[in-house]
């Protein structure tokens, strides 16, 4: 990778971060630290205005506005392949944001490559079993409660096809045994517990934060999972 290549890269990294370090930069780029810092010198005598803060690292400084991101034709292609996975493997709420995303990928490409797009779409296929269709639309919205950390409270149904109400501290979401499952911290049973995220039938967000302040992480959490797949 050139320098040209790899100072947009970079850019690119510090857009999708709110803080990273220089040791995951050059681990990312297969550079020195030094050269990270060279970079990052680099960046903001073009103007960019690259922070930084002791034990977080680099950042954009907020409210910095920066173009928008050119995608070439292979990105957009595998953007386009990954729409087919996105469709089997998530439910309603992700497909529609996905969709209105990729739409705004094409829009943004020359004439040529929209066309060339068209023509993959129409040639790429796929076939899932029913197991793999997801008829809800709760994933998005716990992918929101998950990154501000408030209480939840979902009406479950068991394996039983017993219905209770459980107030719940979600801490991750885990794609297993060809099934989502929303790993939370129950009330009701003082404990973890595994939810089924097809078997809820709703789910009520509130603005009461966390009581349990001392959550395991969900790298531990993935040590418990029943199955290897």
């Amino acid at each position: 990778m050139n320098r040209i290549d790899r100072l947009f890269g970079i850019l690119t990294l510090l857009q999708t971060k709110k803080y990273i370090s220089g040791e995951k930069i050059s681990e990312k780029f297969n550079i020195s630290v030094r050269t990270v810092y060279r970079d990052i010198k680099a960046l903001c005598e073009q103007g960019i205005p690259v922070s930084f803060e002791p034990n977080r690292g680099y950042f954009i400084t907020q409210g910095f506005f920066l173009p928008p991101v050119s995608f070439t034709a292979d990105e957009a292609n595998a953007l386009l392949l990954i729409e087919g996975i996105v469709n089997g493997f998530t439910d309603r709420s992700i497909q529609k944001h996905y969709g209105t995303a990729l739409n705004k990928v094409k829009a943004v490409l020359p004439s040529a490559h929209k066309e060339r797009l068209e023509l993959l779409n129409n040639t790429i296929k796929s076939q899932l079993p029913d197991c793999f269709k997801n008829d809800f639309d709760y994933l998005s919205t716990l992918q929101e409660v998950l990154s501000i950390k408030k209480i939840i409270v979902i009406e479950y149904t068991n394996n039983k096809a017993e219905i209770s109400k459980r107030e719940v501290e979600p801490i991750g979401l885990v794609f297993y045994a060809m099934a989502w499952h929303l790993i939370a911290w129950c009330h009701k049973r003082n404990d973890y517990r595994d939810f089924k995220v097809a078997r809820i039938i709703k789910i009520m967000t509130t603005e009461i934060p966390f009581t349990k302040t001392d959550h395991m992480q969900m790298s531990d959490y993935m040590k418990l999972v029943p199955v290897s797949y």
